[in-house]
């Protein structure tokens, strides 16, 4: 079974996902990490995220294994992230990991950007999780200021609003729900009451 997760940045589907994964016993992948991963690395070797090239010879040599947690948090990265996520090419390279993964037994569960309407168009259950672009700031800012970053919140809600444009608006593999994803708006939802809702939906499509 695979079940798929999209929305825009600190919509709360990571933490959804995850969540999920314990509760079903299934495999879990957070394929932004992949691409933070990626910017993370190209700018590490001197390069501007820009630079396609050197993106996508990352990309083609990613090690899962090594990838850096902690540094890929970084606002930095974040940015980084969203514009290799751009780029064709990289997108490529990495789209044959994500399916590999996800054809794990008895399941797994995405998070992303397009794993409903690209990655994997035939999910069994698809969910589309957003929340007001004020929300999700406040909530990244947190985040980063707990580990250590001076970014003001203003800054995130700009980056927020940036990142949702570019990855809306990209030409290959744009931000958008499947047209068969549940819409979960956490914007005024608890952790709690978003996964019941979540497992509920799950439930119901494994009867």
């Amino acid at each position: 079974m695979i079940i798929a997760i999209d929305g825009p940045a600190a919509a709360g589907k990571g933490t959804l996902a995850r969540a999920i994964a314990r509760h079903l016993d299934y495999a879990y992948l957070d394929t932004g990490s992949l691409y933070r991963a990626v910017g993370h690395a190209v700018m590490k070797a001197g390069f501007p995220p820009e630079n396609e090239a050197e993106a996508l010879k990352v990309a083609q040599n990613l090690d899962v294994a090594a990838i850096d947690k902690e540094a890929i948090r970084t606002a930095e990265a974040g940015h980084a992230a969203s514009v290799v996520a751009a780029m064709p090419a990289v997108r490529a390279a990495i789209l044959d990991f994500q399916r590999h993964f996800a054809r794990q037994k008895p399941g797994a569960v995405l998070d992303g950007r397009d794993i409903g309407t690209v990655v994997c168009p035939d999910a069994d259950v698809k969910f589309f999780v957003t929340a007001r672009p004020e929300i999700r700031a406040h909530r990244r800012w947190l985040e980063l200021k707990a580990s250590g970053s001076d970014v003001s919140e203003a800054q995130v809600l700009d980056d927020v609003r940036l990142r949702d444009q570019r990855d809306s608006e990209r030409a290959t593999s744009p931000l958008k729900p499947a047209n068969d994803a549940h819409l979960l708006d956490t914007s005024d939802l608890s952790i709690e009451a978003s996964f019941g809702e979540a497992v509920r939906i799950i439930d119901k499509s494994m009867r």
